[in-house]
Order: C-alpha cells, then structure tokens, then sequence
C-alpha cells in the first residue's frame, strides 16, 4: 500500500493529507500488465487486516487475478511505503515488518498450473528472506520446466538482505534459471563485483536490460546488443520507472512485438508513470500508450 502526499509536491512531513494507492514492485508491475490488456496473475501474500484487503481489492479494480494470492496472519503486515511525488529532496518511509509478501510457501507455488502461464516474473526482493526465496526458486524451477518465459527483475533493496555478498550469491543463482534479467547499472554492478563491470556481466547473460536512467538502456542478446533512449517528459516523481517499464516491454513482447520495439514501449510506459501521479494508478492503457508514442516521438531519445 502507497499513501503519497497530498497534493502532488507537498512534502511528507508537511502534509495534511494523503492520497492511498496499490504499491510494491510486484503489484505496480501487475497493474501495469493487466492496463495494458496482459491477462496477469499474482502469487504472493498480503496480510490478514484492512490494509490486505485493500490490496485484494485494488487488484481487482486493476484486473488482476488474485486467485494465488493467500491471507496470512501470525502477525505478518503488509508493506506500507509513505512518499512524496517530487524530484528535488525526496523523502519516503517503508514499513516492512514481518512482511507478509515474505510469508511465500513452497505449497503456494505447487498450487499454481505452469503449463498455463507464458512467462514469470520474479522480483529480487522475493529472493531476499524466507520461505519467500525457496518459493520463488521453485517457481523459477517449475515455470522453467513448463516451457514459460522466465523474467527476473533484480530490484535489489539493501535493506531487505543481511549483505551485499548473500544478495550476489542468491540473484545469481536465480539468475541460471531466467531467460530475462533486468537491472540498472547499480544492480548490474552488484553481480558483478563493481558497478566497472555491470555492463560485461549483463552482456554475458543470454538475455538482458541494462537500464542507465537518463541514457536509456542497452539490451543485450545472444552475443548482440541494441541501445534504447528514453522519453523526455517533465517528471513529477523518479518513481515508478521501473516498474512501468518492464510491464511495457513484457506486454509488448506478449502481444508479439519485436524485442526492439517492446523495449521503446517499456520506455514510453516509464515515462508516463514519472510524469502521473503515484505509480500503479500512473500506468497507461495500450490506446493512450500509442497515442503518448504518436504525440511525443520527437521527444524520443535516440542513442
């Protein structure tokens, strides 16, 4: 759950009021699918309280399927992220206490039908604690098995592992079970024992984005690579970007759209999102994603 203050540029320890909206990785990626016409599941956890059954229903305004998302209680909480929609001097607040996103059981994923999913897409949070990592290495295990598309976004967060050396350990092995990694340079680097030598990690991969913020992005596939510029907008907020953008190029990719073009759509997506207000809510629908293309092609930068 995001409550973001309000209104847009007010700052958080300012603010009289806030404004709640759908959050965490996983659930702005989600949305982010099903605007974009996906069919999309989430398998994952929420807490047995008000703010789990916000999240149950803000997934099902998005469109959602919520069917493998379970209710745990024993004290596990929903994350709460409190934030502010503002370039200059951010602030924000996580709560993750006894998160219930990491309550993810080896069952919760044996009951989910592989041979009907195309892709998974794992976050590298999922991989920081358990029973969450084993779960998620099982899903990878078993999503790979069926023949899906397996993603992993790395979206490394310090806060959630006990060391920089667990998080390489564990993402690199969760990385040979992927055909797709994503990453910035900062996340690349991390892998590869330097931010130096992101890049020639990333480009060894069989697959891989490696996003440079304001440079756009270089892919990198099977021994070749293309570069990818961004949109320029007037952002509201730095949030949200990377989650829009892996939600646009996998819907461009599932509606059979070159890797190219699907990564130019990925990168309009994330420019809307930073320009919108909150992230979730911010995610475009296909129609009003082609027109943003079509109206602001010259503002594409190429590279």
């Amino acid at each position: 759950m995001d409550l973001y203050a309000d209104p847009p540029g007010a700052a958080l320890d300012e603010a009289e009021r806030f404004t709640s909206a759908l959050g965490g990785s996983a659930g702005n990626i989600a949305a982010g699918l099903a605007r974009l016409g996906a069919g999309v599941g989430l398998l994952g956890c929420v807490s047995d309280d008000a703010v789990g059954r916000f999240v149950l229903r803000q997934l099902a305004a998005y469109g959602v399927d919520a069917g493998h998302v379970r209710v745990v209680g024993e004290g596990r909480r929903s994350s709460l992220a409190i934030t502010e929609s503002r370039i200059a001097g951010l602030q924000g607040v996580l709560y993750r206490n006894h998160a219930a996103d990491f309550a993810l059981s080896v069952a919760d994923v044996e009951a989910v039908d592989f041979t009907t999913v195309a892709a998974l897409v794992v976050t590298g949070t999922a991989l920081a604690a358990e029973p969450s990592r084993t779960a998620t290495f099982r899903a990878l295990e078993r999503a790979w098995a069926a023949g899906a598309m397996t993603v992993i976004d790395l979206d490394y967060r310090a806060y959630s592992w006990q060391s920089e050396a667990e998080a390489r350990k564990v993402c690199a092995a969760a990385i040979s079970l992927c055909d797709l990694t994503v990453g910035n340079d900062e996340e690349f680097g991390l892998l590869a024992g330097g931010v130096e030598r992101g890049r020639d990690f990333a480009a060894a991969l069989p697959m891989a984005i490696y996003k440079m913020g304001a440079e756009g992005s270089e892919t990198f596939v099977e021994g070749h690579a293309f570069r990818s510029g961004i949109f320029a907008v007037d952002a509201l907020k730095p949030l949200g970007s990377g989650d829009g953008f892996l939600a646009g190029t996998l819907a461009a990719l599932a509606r059979g759209e070159a890797l190219p073009a699907a990564v130019r759509q990925g990168s309009a997506v994330a420019a809307i999102v930073v320009a919108g207000i909150g992230c979730a809510p911010a995610m475009p629908r296909l129609p009003a994603l082609l027109h943003f293309i079509k109206e602001h092609d010259h503002a594409h930068r190429a590279v």
